[in-house]
């Protein structure tokens, strides 16, 4: 009898182990904060990780004023963001402690109609006067792209003669559409951004203007699926994500 009661026990045990192995491994809804310019790239990367994981992804994406507002004011539990957040002490402190990771970057450029003559872009000098012959230009000055949009154009000593002449757009994607549609003249603004439809890309800011603005990927300090939100970072270090970033105009890391 005693034999009996043990193998039913153990065969009761057995099945116990099957059905938690077979249950599914903890799904996480994860809220992402992430830079407008990482649109492309994240949007077509998201569905891949949900597949991959079982995790959902809530997305947000903002300018860094928005997005240092969003870190340093309610519950998320990962950034995709520019350096330029982590600049702000509050927004740094949302992040749990340590070093972030560098996801993406991009540098400066200068778009046109499509099947409009390309301006000379090439050197200050040349960039200056395409500028300032120009009618109008679109950018985004609230964003950390937007601003240094603004202190190249002070560099170059014509902030004030080409204030008038800026047309500002709300999101990353509506600068292209803006020089598509005819409603300004040029874009001014980051490279992936401006390889849209409508419109085709003049060529970068030259050398001595050029910089690249970081996206960086970090575990929010407060988020409670911070394994999830870690495996989200890891996966956009991937081979698949970094050929999917490149495909969208920036450089990995």
């Amino acid at each position: 009898m005693k034999r009996i009661l043990a193998k039913l026990i153990l065969a009761t045990g057995l099945v116990m182990v099957g059905l938690m192995a077979a249950q599914p491994v903890h799904a996480a809804e994860l809220k992402v904060l992430a830079g407008g310019s990482m649109t492309a790239s994240l949007k077509e990367l998201a569905p891949r990780f949900e597949r991959a994981t079982g995790h959902k992804l809530n997305i947000e994406f903002a300018s860094t004023p928005v997005l240092i507002k969003l870190a340093t004011s309610g519950p998320f539990d990962v950034g995709v963001v520019p350096h330029d957040v982590m600049q702000d002490a509050a927004a740094r402190a949302a992040f749990a402690a340590g070093p972030t990771i560098d996801i993406a970057r991009v540098g400066y450029g200068v778009a046109v109609r499509a099947g409009s003559a390309k301006p000379d872009v090439s050197t200050p000098a040349a960039l200056k006067e395409t500028l300032l012959k120009a009618q109008s230009l679109a950018l985004l000055p609230e964003s950390a792209a937007g601003a240094y949009v603004l202190k190249t154009f002070d560099r170059l000593g014509i902030a004030d003669a080409i204030k008038a002449k800026i047309k500002p757009q709300p999101t990353p994607a509506q600068i292209p559409q803006a020089v598509a549609n005819g409603d300004a003249e040029l874009g001014v603004f980051l490279m992936n951004v401006l390889v849209a439809p409508g419109v085709e890309l003049a060529g970068p800011f030259p050398a001595e203007l050029q910089q690249d603005l970081v996206f960086t990927g970090a575990v929010a300090a407060a988020s409670k699926e911070a394994e999830a939100a870690k495996a989200f970072i890891d996966y956009l270090k991937t081979p698949e994500a970094v050929g999917v970033i490149k495909a969208k105009g920036m450089a990995p890391g």
